[in-house]
């Protein structure tokens, strides 16, 4: 396969001493008959406009070629940035599709929400590559120097062409979100001017992309800010409403024994001790529950996963259930006493606590409450049930979430924050669990909870 006008040039001159040489007369001569001369300039025109036409087409196929490729290579690299999430995703496309293209190693250096270059992330061609050339300082001095200047770099350029890799920059509006470096080996090839504007077109598309995900991460950091500082200004509010009634029952109560406590009877005395402590109870159980909830969200707490037995688990918490569970009949169901579960046993101790107690709060006087665990292949399930009222279809899809309270009808109940559902969620979501409430057949809720299974060994 040639290309250029020489070739063609040559190869008609030759077709028409050829065809002298072998074909006129006399024969095995080279221009022997002068009336051939106007023949053979004929011959020689045609056969050059033929091959120089020939030369053309082929020349406007690869163009062709080369353009088809072209688009297709961006248009696979634009659909998978698209589907890709996160930074550390949108190099690995950026760096296969580079590797892909110039079947060479490849190295990119992220830039991180600082404006700070991160160690190189490498992306060997082949398993087992050697790129410890390009891990050196002096390597990652060049790659400074592009993400500082905005330029290309490195070998085969002019600045710094003692590099072991072209090292090119990949660009947003603001500024260079990342270097990319091409090892161009021992023989130090630099990529052609086709493969050089595919290599600027694949890292446009990758600025692009990291540009939307850099977007996209601060408008969910401003987004979860707005939501954070209301949740700041609801639980501001509730607080602020909620904790006036205990507050001021605790006060008056408190008053009312300090003026005149030799006036009251015993009975009465001890009305008002009860009222100051089921107020406080209720305060201090709020409190645990706040910083409960804040540490679980801001993942400042740490579980420390154990095997644990459910038995256990519920006979704690009965211990510390509140006083009005005297009122109602608590009833324990565990098929397998050494069932186990792995989990935080405060935490799910405090799960257990806040579902009895909410049966306890949202049904009448003498219901009947279920607490009860078995094993569902993996997972322990764990179900808190009364015969109570029940909870309306409409309201199931809100239990769970913070402030939400739900009607109570007992006269002497506090609507309260609605914080307890929410932490039951928050826990258990930590443990990788599932929480939920269904109807509890003839009439009643019941909340269900998952835990991971723990085996219990022989010799335990």
């Amino acid at each position: 396969v040639t290309t250029g006008r020489s070739y063609s040039l040559l190869a008609s001159l030759f077709s028409v001493l050829i065809f002298n040489f072998f074909f006129t007369y006399p024969y095995f001569t080279l221009m022997s008959d002068p009336s051939y001369i106007a023949t053979f300039g004929v011959m020689f025109l045609v056969a050059l406009l033929s091959s120089s036409l020939t030369t053309r087409i082929k020349r406007q196929a690869l163009q062709s070629a080369n353009s088809a490729y072209r688009t297709e290579v961006l248009l696979e690299t634009s659909q998978k940035l698209q589907k890709a999430e996160g930074v550390p995703a949108i190099l690995t496309v950026t760096a296969a599709q580079l590797g892909k293209l110039l079947e060479r190693d490849v190295l990119l250096y992220p830039v991180d929400e600082t404006g700070v270059l991160n160690e190189p992330i490498c992306f060997p061609i082949s398993a087992g590559g050697d790129m410890s050339p390009c891990l050196t300082p002096a390597e990652r001095a060049v790659a400074e120097w592009v993400f500082k200047n905005n330029k290309h770099a490195g070998a085969a350029t002019n600045t710094l062409p003692s590099a072991q890799c072209l090292y090119m920059a990949m660009r947003g509006t603001g500024g260079v979100l990342a270097v990319a470096g091409i090892f161009l080996g021992a023989e130090r090839r630099s990529p052609d001017a086709f493969e050089k504007t595919l290599m600027v077109a694949i890292l446009d598309e990758c600025g692009l992309a990291l540009e939307r995900e850099s977007i996209s991460s601060a408008k969910q950091r401003v987004e979860e800010t707005a939501r954070q500082e209301a949740l700041r200004a609801n639980l501001l509010r509730a607080i602020s409403h909620d904790l006036r009634t205990p507050l001021t029952s605790i006060s008056g109560n408190a008053g009312i024994l300090m003026e005149g406590a030799d006036a009251l009877t015993a009975e009465k005395r001890k009305s008002l001790y009860s009222d100051i402590y089921d107020d406080s109870m209720w305060l201090i159980n709020l409190v645990e529950n706040l910083l409960a909830i804040t540490r679980i969200d801001n993942g400042n707490m740490k579980l420390l996963l154990q095997p644990e037995l459910l038995d256990d688990v519920f006979r704690e918490a009965l211990a510390h259930l509140d006083r009005n569970a005297v009122s109602h009949s608590i009833t324990v169901e565990l098929p397998d006493e050494l069932l186990m579960a792995d989990m935080d046993a405060k935490l799910i101790v405090q799960v257990v606590i806040n579902l009895v107690n909410n049966a306890v709060k949202y049904t009448p006087d003498g219901s009947h409450i279920v607490l009860s665990a078995r094993r569902l292949g993996q997972y322990v399930r764990v179900r808190v049930s009364d015969d109570g009222p029940g909870i309306p279809d409409s309201a199931k899809g809100k239990l769970f979430d913070m402030f939400y309270t739900a009607d109570n009808t007992r006269g002497d109940g506090r609507r309260g924050l609605g914080l307890g559902l929410a932490l039951c969620k928050s826990i258990v979501s930590a443990h990788n669990g599932v929480i939920s409430v269904e109807d509890s057949p003839p009439h009643g809720a019941s909340f269900c909870f998952t835990l991971h299974a723990s085996e219990v060994m022989p010799h335990e």
